[in-house]
């Protein structure tokens, strides 16, 4: 039977705080402007610019100076250097950034609410102080309002739509919103939001594209007699332009068929390029993209003259009503691909940061996550990563269970009660520990071998080749067969296998591996060891120098050391064991969840015997509680250059501080 301990978050703290080995980091900007050099960011000063991070969405944009410095703080003990901030400008927040409260009729978007900046610019302070960087949005939510002279405001999506993307009066707008965010002078920093290097990324607009070619609500979402017929019109000059003749009048618009196709790769390119010019006539110094998603290949094209690419990815399988709740619990080990198009929005020749992603609760297997997106970044030479999210909001001192943040749904979205809120989760706040590591001091070695997808049909965004590479080598999307510093260029229809006949995806460095038939997956680097997944009893798990025989059928299991030195020299080494997470009394039938439980939170205990090759003769094993207390001192003793010792008997806990004496 399983046993389980309490493991409650608190939000000034972590139970672990591995910030030290990332001080020579503080503050943020030290190092200089993040600039492109070739696949890679890099700071001013020459030094690798690697992210891993959190989202802050909505109204955890604004919080007051206590959980500023808390979160801040908190955020760089366990390893975060970034924090995007999103949904700045959605008008359900609260705060959002045009109105601290709700309760005043606000008609138009125009105008920064001084509160909410003064809220905004403390809290980058803090981060800044602490070494953690931003990434400011652009256009995400903002719902335009009468005295914006938007035609149709009442009617139109969050953002406009896609037509804030065609509507030169929507792209005005854009440009005073970035005017006034860029040029806004910081008074804690002392400096205007483009003169600091705090920032490093930054987009033009959030999720949003012209390639429509989905599902017919979304459709009816953006039907609009008067932007259709603009779109029409300059759909008929670009033809004329370029000698076409095709029946502009009656053709469909949602769709991603010759020549339409052609037209808004045309049209999303001059957006890009006119907020992009204008973005830079203002001063801002830092990399640039246009967006971050991929409904077909054509917005990847569309990008090509943009500093960088980034992507979004959610790994889960639920449905997530208002009263009907369900999720099937998968490992990442469970399915052969776990990337579907996040490869294919890569670029050959520019960075890629994935701004967004997550494996929500309540899949139990959920723990799977951090290693795998960190590993596997890492392998592809990534510049990182943003979960999304760490909170809605800032009244986390009240929150004491997993995914209900919020007293209710948000804007009408039953999941935005809390599914996605990470910061209270051991199941995967508590791997980001290791992420971090591996993320920002490159455990993971690149791939050896670069390989470019060469992509000619833009109406489709299949995955194709990807899913054979993507955890083996290095691998981008390119357009042409004459890109540079690659070993080789395929084809997006070649069919690669994607395992071996044994049903292993090996990494071509030899760092990474997954078993599909066990449905396990292991990290081997010198400085961080990883073994996830699914476990026999009886059946171990050995990688250099690293022995697990775990004993609960899933767990992960991680060592990483906290200096520079290898594991098998290290005089201090975290050792982390989480699996499943759930809220005390939580129920399912199945896929349906029951009941979401009660306080405390609780973790899985994981039992396994450990052996850890090592040079050091004095090292002592330690479990550390959710409170960060000693919690005891585990049994050890060493056998032919190992430290063998078992967790999850004497002292249990989610952590172990492995240190010299």
């Amino acid at each position: 039977m399983s046993r389980y301990i309490s493991q409650p978050a608190f939000i000034d703290r972590m139970p672990v705080d591995i910030s030290f080995v990332f001080e020579d980091e503080k503050p943020a900007g030290k190092r200089g402007f993040v600039m492109i050099d070739g696949e890679n960011l890099r700071f001013e000063d020459g030094t690798l610019a690697r992210f891993w991070g959190v989202n802050f969405n909505g109204g955890a944009c604004f919080p007051d100076r206590s959980y500023a410095e808390k979160v801040a703080r908190r955020l760089s003990q366990v390893g975060c250097n970034l924090v995007r901030f999103h949904q700045l400008d959605a008008q359900w927040d609260t705060p959002n950034i045009f109105a601290y409260t709700k309760g005043k009729r606000l008609n138009s978007t125009r105008k920064l609410d001084e509160k909410s900046m003064d809220s905004l610019d403390y809290l980058i302070y803090c981060l800044k102080k602490e070494g953690i960087y931003c990434y400011l949005d652009m256009l995400t939510y903002r719902h335009f309002k009468g005295d914006d002279g938007v035609v149709g405001h009442e009617n139109l999506f969050d953002r406009g739509g896609s037509w804030a993307i065609v509507d030169p009066k929507m792209r005005e707008l854009q440009k005073e919103f970035c005017e006034q965010l860029w040029t806004h002078y910081n008074p804690y920093t002392e400096l205007n939001y483009k003169d600091d290097p705090v920032f490093v990324m930054t987009e033009i607009i959030n999720e949003e594209d012209l390639f429509v070619d989905h599902h017919t609500t979304r459709k009816e979402d953006i039907k609009t007699d008067y932007y259709e017929k603009m779109f029409r019109e300059m759909f008929r000059t670009w033809l004329d332009e370029n000698n076409t003749d095709f029946d502009w009048e009656n053709c469909d618009l949602y769709c991603t068929d010759e020549p339409m196709l052609q037209f808004k790769v045309h049209v999303t390119k001059e957006y890009y390029r006119e907020m992009y010019d204008y973005i830079r006539s203002l001063g801002v110094k830092i990399p640039i993209t246009g967006t971050n998603w991929l409904r077909t290949s054509a917005s990847v094209k569309s990008e090509e003259e943009m500093d960088f690419l980034d992507g979004h990815h959610y790994y889960y399988d639920w449905s997530w009503g208002g009263s009907e709740k369900s999720c099937k619990s998968f490992s990442v080990n469970s399915t052969p691909f776990v990337f579907p198009n996040l490869g294919k929005r890569t670029l050959a020749g520019k960075p890629y940061f994935v701004s967004e992603w997550d494996m929500p609760w309540p899949n139990a297997f959920r723990a799977d996550g951090p290693l795998y997106y960190s590993s596997v970044g890492a392998l592809q030479n990534w510049s990182g990563f943003a979960i999304h999210t760490y909170a809605y909001s800032c009244y986390l001192d009240r929150m004491n269970i997993l995914g209900k943040e919020l007293s209710s749904p948000v804007a009408g979205i039953a999941y935005r009660e809390g599914i996605f809120t990470v910061w209270n989760d051991p199941a995967k706040f508590g791997m980001f520990y290791h992420a971090a590591l591996i993320t920002r001091r490159c455990d993971v070695s690149p791939a050896k071998k670069k390989v470019g997808v060469l992509t000619e049909d833009l109406s489709k965004a299949e995955a194709g080749v990807f899913r054979s590479l993507l955890e083996k080598n290095q691998v981008k999307t390119c357009f042409d067969k004459s890109v540079e510093g690659y070993d080789e260029i395929i084809h997006e229809s070649e069919e690669l296998p994607i395992e071996d006949e044994n049903g292993i995806i090996r990494s071509d460095n030899g760092e990474l591996l997954r078993n599909l038939k066990t449905k396990s997956a292991y990290i081997d680097t010198q400085r961080t060891k990883a073994v996830y997944g699914m476990h026999k009893e009886g059946n171990d798990t050995t990688i250099n120098d690293f022995q697990v025989d775990c004993k609960t059928d899933y767990a992960c299991i991680v060592l990483s050391s906290l200096t520079d030195m290898p594991i098998t020299d290290s005089d201090n080494m975290l050792l982390t064991t989480i699996g499943r997470a759930e809220n005390t009394d939580a129920r399912f039938d199945g896929d349906k969840m029951i009941d979401i439980g009660r306080p405390p939170i609780i973790a899985e205990v994981i039992c396994a015997d450990i052996r850890i090759k090592t040079n050091r003769p004095n090292l002592k094993v330690w479990g550390v509680n959710a409170e960060g207390f000693y919690a005891g001192l585990i049994k050890t003793k060493y056998e032919d250059g190992y430290l063998c010792f078992r967790v999850g008997e004497e002292n249990p806990a989610c952590y172990y501080l492995i240190v010299e004496d």
